[in-house]
């Protein structure tokens, strides 16, 4: 026999012997994950990055926690692989976010993407996973219109501005009854970002059905400079409530504008963003008394929620400061993405999109007051459920659904002559 003939054979045998062995299971899978960690959001992006790498940890090693994934060390269902996350920086910016993730997918070979806060760099990165076929889990962008397109990959734990807007009007209205008050009017800002936008719209649409005047709709550019003609618009409008939609700097700026100018309605209801950014309310201090802001989470729950206090305290060491809105968004969101890779027992994108889909963790394994998770046919959690928070005495306190509240409401808001 011919050294050619032999070199065939065994070749043969080779590949006879390997279609009947399993496949090797990965050592590892990567997460490509998307913040933004410069600019005017940095310190909300960096905590949501110190949120996704607690969560890494708590699947990577083992902890004793009432969560999907904590006990034990790695994804059982791929052989005990471990996370690596690859971290980036899209600025804020969707060209950014649409460059790098295209980076991450064809260069770093990346099994999924997660990320990324901004509601217009997240629609871009939506686009990217898209194209390419791969698994996007978003937990904190509130567009309601990102579960709208149709899209097959793309996943969002966390409300969208639809549920958050209807808890406003929700606790709006038990106010009236509560206090025996009656509300009139509202006024609306909004940046002009995708965000600002379509939380504008939805909020109009409530106030509407709800029967309350639209006393005035205020657009201004993001990254503001200067908002001194908005506020004599919303000075002039005189609504009762304010509903603003903000990232933090200009937030802060509307805040200093507001006491300059003199203005304060009865109430204000923010749309989260630059509101639950912890740098907010240690810059305003006193300024951002009686301020409500809705929420899909709260420190304060946690005698109702006790891993709450267990999964605060490894933040911190982690992330310097208590857990706040966001990162516990980003955490929960990073959990259940895990969850599903490790259901899906593959790397494979499509396998961890049908373990996507079949998501069910229940409301006792998470630190959120949901439900739990659970995402219809359009990829959004329908678990979720807001909360309403107000800043008393130098930090927020939830308030609103009035069963979960840790305090009452304050109201109307204190004149800025009378706080101290």
């Amino acid at each position: 026999m011919t050294r050619a003939w032999i070199s065939l054979i065994a070749i043969v045998a080779i590949g006879a012997a390997l279609v009947g062995a399993p496949l090797a299971q990965p050592k590892e899978v990567v997460i490509g994950v998307l913040y933004p960690m410069s600019g005017n959001a940095a310190q909300v992006g960096i905590d949501c990055v110190n949120a996704v790498k607690l969560a890494a940890d708590i699947v990577n090693t083992d902890h004793d926690l009432n969560m999907p994934l904590s006990k034990g060390e790695g994804l059982p269902g791929l052989g005990g692989a471990k996370i690596r996350l690859v971290v980036v920086d899209h600025q804020g910016k969707p060209d950014v976010g649409q460059a790098e993730a295209e980076r991450l997918v064809t260069q770093e070979k990346v099994h999924a993407l997660f990320g990324a806060y901004f509601s217009g760099v997240t629609q871009t990165i939506a686009q990217v996973a898209e194209r390419n076929g791969i698994p996007h889990l978003n937990a904190e962008s509130s567009s309601p219109a990102l579960t709208e397109r149709g899209l097959k990959w793309f996943f969002r734990t966390s409300p969208h501005d639809g549920h958050f807007s209807q808890a406003m009007f929700d606790f709006m209205r038990d106010l009236e009854k509560r206090r025996n008050v009656k509300i009139k009017s509202v006024a609306i800002m909004h940046e002009a970002t995708q965000f600002g936008s379509d939380s504008a719209k939805v909020q109009e649409e409530l106030a509407k059905k709800a029967g309350y005047e639209v006393a005035t709709k205020i657009t201004y550019r993001d990254k503001a400079t200067n908002l001194d003609a908005e506020v004599g618009k919303l000075k002039a409008a005189n609504a009762d409530v304010l509903l603003p939609s903000s990232y933090t700097n200009d937030a802060i700026l509307f805040i200093r504008t507001a006491k300059n100018l003199d203005y304060n309605p009865r109430l204000l209801i923010a749309q989260n963003a630059g509101w639950t950014d912890p740098t907010f309310l240690k810059e305003m201090g006193k300024d951002a008394e009686g301020h409500i802001t809705r929420a899909p989470f709260a420190l304060d729950m946690a005698a109702k929620k006790p891993m709450i206090t267990q999964v605060n305290e490894l933040f911190k060491k982690t992330g310097g400061r208590d857990i706040s809105d966001a990162p516990a968004r980003a955490f929960t969101g990073f959990i259940t993405l895990a969850d599903a890779i490790n259901r899906a027992k593959s790397t494979d994108p499509e396998a961890i999109r049908k373990a996507l889909v079949a998501t069910n963790i229940p409301a006792d394994q998470l630190i959120m007051p949901w439900n739990g998770v659970k995402f219809d046919e359009k990829g959004q959690n329908s678990g979720v459920r807001a909360i309403l928070q107000q800043a008393q005495g130098g930090k927020y306190v939830t308030i609103y659904p009035f069963d979960l509240a840790a305090a009452d409401v304050v109201y109307p808001l204190p004149a800025w002559k009378d706080r101290k």
